[in-house]
């Protein structure tokens, strides 16, 4: 009985590290949920309820813009940053999770207070979120080279397959020089040296890769590869403003 008790524990604590990492996705990647699928799946499920109470919501239109912010008590009812009940507006909304660079000045500091008050801690960073912009240079360029020639423990570069980065197509000998971040219709290419190989161990791994180039790829992740069209470059000025900071965050993690 302990044992199993012990392995109970065990599952759990991953499952939570899952549904963490799902929802910091979610954010992200803008995912919506019906009001309805948001009561039932998240605010009412057994596993993920306890991870709503320590997030912000937000309540968006058909346009997918921002109507307003609000939290989920202990008891499951919505509240305001003031801690008044909220209650979802009617028409055609959706709830999601907005990020730092959507949220009012305003409602950030209010919220931000209320989650002091009674110390609930945020199960990824959410309001004080690193935030970055492109320099006008950079959103007329295909490629940023801000950290073209900076080394990074490899071990991090292998990390950002739980950021929804990708391992690039093995070559000869299952060698892989790349990762690839998929953004829709575009894909952002991380050219890396010294590379790794298919099936390697961390051990087997070289302390640090060189970040050789960082470019902007028109087409989906899965299609890229040597053979490739890899001609087909995109300004970065194609990607929104919450895209473009996530990129450098991720590439600025990198290196901390």
């Amino acid at each position: 009985a302990v044992n199993r008790y012990k392995l109970l524990k065990k599952d759990a604590r991953t499952v939570a590290a899952q549904q963490v990492a799902r929802l910091e996705s979610a954010m992200c990647l803008r995912r919506r949920w019906s009001p309805e699928n948001f009561q039932l799946f998240l605010v009412e499920h057994p596993l993920v309820r306890h991870l709503t109470h320590r997030l912000i919501w937000g309540v968006y239109s058909a346009e997918n813009q921002l109507l307003a912010c609000f939290r989920v008590a202990e008891d499951n009812s919505y509240s305001t940053a003031d801690d008044d009940l909220f209650t979802l507006p009617e028409g055609d909304i959706s709830i999601g999770i907005p990020h730092v660079l959507e949220i009012s000045p305003t409602d950030a500091a209010a919220f931000g207070q209320l989650f002091a008050d009674y110390e609930l801690l945020p199960p990824f960073r959410q309001l004080d979120r690193n935030s970055y912009a492109l320099t006008e240079a950079e959103r007329n360029a295909s490629e940023l080279t801000r950290w073209t020639g900076r080394k990074c423990p490899s071990g991090r570069v292998m990390g950002l397959a739980n950021k929804g980065w990708i391992k690039g197509t093995p070559q000869d000998a299952g060698w892989i020089g790349w990762m690839i971040n998929p953004l829709g219709r575009w894909s952002l290419i991380m050219e890396i040296d010294e590379g790794f190989a298919v099936g390697m161990s961390p051990a087997e791994l070289s302390a640090e890769q060189l970040l050789s180039k960082l470019w902007l790829w028109e087409g989906k992740a899965e299609s890229y590869g040597w053979g490739s069209n890899s001609t087909q470059e995109a300004q970065f000025s194609v990607l929104d403003a919450i895209t473009a900071s996530e990129l450098i965050n991720d590439i600025e993690a990198l290196f901390e």
